[in-house]
């Protein structure tokens, strides 16, 4: 068993390790430094109050968002996650990693009169690492949620701007449940109305151009 038991993990580590180092060029679309990952919404309760609430004209539904960068052709993925916190993640530990959960992640790319940000945004970005995660979503509090850490690393160059936030179902114009649970947990008020951004509201960005959904070559 010993024996058996040696074998097994070293293989089991080399696959593990293929994934997580999914190459640019393994991807129907060659990732570039400063690509913007969208993640679809799932089908949770906090996810779907996000999208509910944060619905925009073009009809996105993504609850989660983090930046690119490639050095030497691996990709890494840069991101304000829960539980996480501010951390930087191979392309192939984030596919796997969220696969069950969303139905795709959607690339979206800045337009070439905005580029020259990218190189100050990712510096600003490692600068953030290992932040908490801000569940309470208010700018004044410590931490990063996803869509604020990705305003935050373009705010020198104005690439998106805050918005009134609202936690609200728009049809009916009261407090989502989902918002109504996460905020009753944390034993603070909603905080509607107060300035910050979501994933739906940054890809509404005119600075910004759809590439299309993220898949790996077979």
């Amino acid at each position: 068993m010993k024996f058996i038991t040696c074998i097994i993990v070293p293989v089991l580590l080399i696959i593990f390790n293929v994934n997580c180092q999914t190459r640019s060029n393994q991807m129907n679309i060659p990732l570039r430094s400063g690509d913007l990952l969208f993640f679809n919404a799932t089908s949770t309760e906090l996810s779907k109050a996000i999208d509910q609430a944060t619905q925009t004209a073009k009809e996105t539904h993504f609850d989660h968002v983090g930046i690119v960068e490639v050095n030497n052709d691996t990709v890494w993925v840069l991101h304000a996650a829960p539980k996480k916190g501010v951390c930087r993640e191979q392309i192939g530990q984030v596919l796997t990693e969220y696969k069950e959960l969303h139905a795709g992640l959607t690339v979206y790319r800045l337009k070439s009169d905005y580029t020259k940000s990218v190189k100050t945004a990712l510096l600003k970005a490692r600068s953030f690492l290992n932040q908490q995660y801000k569940y309470s979503y208010r700018l004044s509090d410590p931490g990063f949620y996803c869509s604020e850490f990705i305003y935050r690393i373009f705010a020198s160059d104005s690439i998106f701007k805050l918005n009134p936030m609202t936690f609200k179902d728009p049809h009916t114009g009261k407090f989502l449940p989902g918002w109504i649970t996460h905020y009753r947990k944390l034993g603070i008020p909603i905080p509607e109305g107060e300035p910050g951004c979501n994933p739906n509201g940054l890809a509404l960005s005119e600075k910004l151009e759809n590439l299309g959904i993220l898949t790996i070559k077979k």
